[in-house]
């Protein structure tokens, strides 16, 4: 028989392609003895099943989840529907590959009308039962019941309005005993049926809306974006809940053990007190720097660190984990490795192997080439950047950071240019093999329409010019030279704009840009590929300046030299079209001789 079901004492890091990345994770840490809830995970498995059964679960699955459940329950001595000793659970997915926020979480799963009575009495502590009853109620129904979110919201917003709260910690317990009856309400409105009271059939349809989240729009999205195959399939995550609610001794937060941003080697995250994890991703509350902590609670904070120091020890490599603190005790939820930047990627490709952690090679292994590739076209200053807000997006068609001043022809971007304007935008609905001198003038082209193989987009990334294609965001009116962005904000001829090539966004202002440079880690990195390597590199230059700046990235000769190219410069592009037009020999020579050095 096919065992669908692991208890999180029964599997390990290796597991993941069966229990999914947090699963086998979850199993990893419960194997290191680290504080983690217990529970049990339902494996990929059983979700392709169940889509090859034709989204039913199967009663030998159903079987081992209530037998899972059961093992976990002596295990952790609570009764799953016991109002005198209840035990709760969270509901998560977890598929191989990493996908975060595209599927979906169902926490304070069990609780109905008596359990919360029960909850409330064993913890003393009424307003803490309610508010997680109203989050299950507002869960369940949007992920299970696919009863919309903002319904919900609309209601809590409403009570927290006559109740003069600002926040969802100012309402009282009775205040929340309202808003639970309004849910209930809205459910029943919705669906036309009480808000379901058996834990058993909460748990089965809180799986099988984990694996239909698998095929949700933004899931589909993220896997195409990210070459994930759909058949794959995700894993659910049945774990006990542990309360970051329950007061100010309690809290919840999301930290990485460096900065991911930057690389930097030090703890990096946010926690909030009082409050579950979706609060900490919603932005409900402003967070706390996880530094912090140390002042709130030093115990836990020198426990933490030690914690995340151990995982990335285990692991060899930055990690992102989620974390929570009930009533004053540690409990980790999750790690995986982080996502990070290219700048930290390569930093903490290169810190790893000074500390020991890794060899050169596996360093190398670590960073996507990619993520190189941005690091070799100009950047935003990440001060700036992180200030300003885009006014469209479109897409990414050719790396690097571009600022400038904006002109709607080649015609126009060449006579700025020809002016003392160095910086210049292209900006064109679509462009044609006639654009090419502007394009060659420009720091960077937007274009309204075309996608990442049209001529904009091509053209760009052989001349190493930033592009964002495509971006219908924007309506371009090339006669009267001028466009509007998303925001009806229109912006003319010598207007500043700055693009970005790598996100695909476009900026309304002027940013300060950043020039690559083949020093630090970026230079210990390569030097490592070079000992490594056995295929020779060669570059893709037309000029003196681009054959210096591959010369310096360490190229070993020239691979593609377009001559058509080293006449674009404007010293030289009037006399070749006077050599083209000529009517004899001796016009040809004129012209040529203007040309040759």
């Amino acid at each position: 028989m096919t065992k669908y079901v692991y208890l999180f004492s029964e599997g390990n890091a290796s597991m993941r392609e069966l229990l999914g990345g947090k699963g086998a994770n979850l199993a990893e840490m419960t194997g290191l003895g680290l504080p983690v809830p217990r529970g049990f995970t339902v494996t990929t498995e059983a979700c392709t099943r169940y889509y090859s059964d034709g989204q039913v679960i199967a009663k030998e699955i159903e079987n081992q989840i209530y037998e899972a459940l059961a093992a976990t329950e002596k295990i952790v001595g609570k009764k799953f529907g016991d109002p005198a000793n209840p035990f709760l659970v969270s509901v998560r997915s977890g598929a191989r590959a990493s996908m975060p926020g595209m599927m979906d979480t169902i926490l304070n799963l069990g609780l109905n009308d008596e359990v919360v009575v029960g909850l409330a009495k064993l913890t003393n502590n009424e307003r803490f039962a309610f508010d997680s009853y109203r989050r299950f109620i507002q869960m369940f129904s949007d992920v299970v019941m696919e009863i919309e979110k903002p319904k919900f919201e609309a209601i809590l917003d409403a009570v927290k309005k006559e109740k003069n709260a600002k926040l969802d910690t100012d309402l009282t317990a009775e205040d929340l005993k309202e808003v639970v009856r309004r849910f209930k309400e809205l459910y029943r409105k919705e669906k036309g049926a009480e808000f379901p009271q058996d834990p058993r059939m909460q748990l089965m349809e809180a799986v099988k809306a984990v694996f239909r989240s698998w095929e949700n729009p933004r899931a589909i999205v993220y896997r195409r974006l990210n070459d994930i195959p759909g058949d794959w399939g995700t894993a659910v995550n049945v774990q006990e809940m542990v309360y970051g609610n329950m007061g100010s001794d309690s809290g919840t937060g999301v930290a990485f053990t460096r900065n991911p941003s930057t690389g930097e080697r030090k703890l990096y995250g946010e926690y909030l007190m009082n409050a579950q994890g979706e609060d900490v991703v919603a932005g409900i509350r402003t967070p706390e720097s996880i530094d912090t902590l140390k002042e709130v609670n030093p115990e836990v904070y020198n426990q933490f660190v030690k914690i995340a120091e151990t995982l990335e020890k285990h692991y060899k490599d930055m990690q992102d984990m989620e974390f929570t603190i009930e009533r004053g005790k540690l409990f980790m939820l999750q790690t995986r490795n982080g996502k990070r930047t290219a700048a930290a990627a390569l930093k903490i490709a290169v810190d790893l192997v000074n500390e020991g952690m890794i060899t050169k090679e596996e360093a190398i292994l670590k960073v996507d080439p990619k993520q190189l590739d941005t690091l070799l076209h100009p950047t935003f200053e990440q001060k700036a950047l992180k200030a300003a807000k885009p006014i469209a997006k479109g897409l990414p068609a050719s790396p690097g950071a571009a600022t400038g001043k904006v002109y709607f022809t080649a015609d126009d971007a060449v006579n700025a240019f020809n002016s003392g304007e160095k910086k210049v935008i292209l900006v064109r609905l679509e462009t044609s093999p006639e654009d090419i001198e502007g394009m060659h003038v420009s720091q960077g082209i937007l274009t309204g329409r075309g996608g990442m193989t049209s001529h904009a987009a091509v053209v760009a990334r052989g001349m190493g010019r930033c592009c964002v294609a495509g971006c219908s965001e924007v309506k371009i009116n090339e006669q009267e030279k001028y466009f509007i962005d998303k925001n009806s904000k229109k912006y003319v001829e010598g207007d500043w704009i700055s693009l970005d090539g790598t996100a695909g966004n476009v900026y309304g202002e002027k940013l300060p840009t950043v020039d690559p440079e083949m020093a630090g880690d970026f230079a210990t990195f390569m030097a490592w590929a070079d000992e490594i390597r056995s295929l020779k590199v060669r570059t893709n230059a037309d000029t003196p300046k681009d054959a210096a700046v591959a010369v310096r990235f360490g190229a070993e000769g020239i691979g593609l030299c377009r001559t058509e190219h080293m006449f674009f410069e404007a010293d030289r592009i009037f006399a070749f079209r006077q050599m083209i037009i000529s009517n004899n020999v001796e016009q040809r020579k004129k012209a040529l001789e203007k040309i040759l050095p």
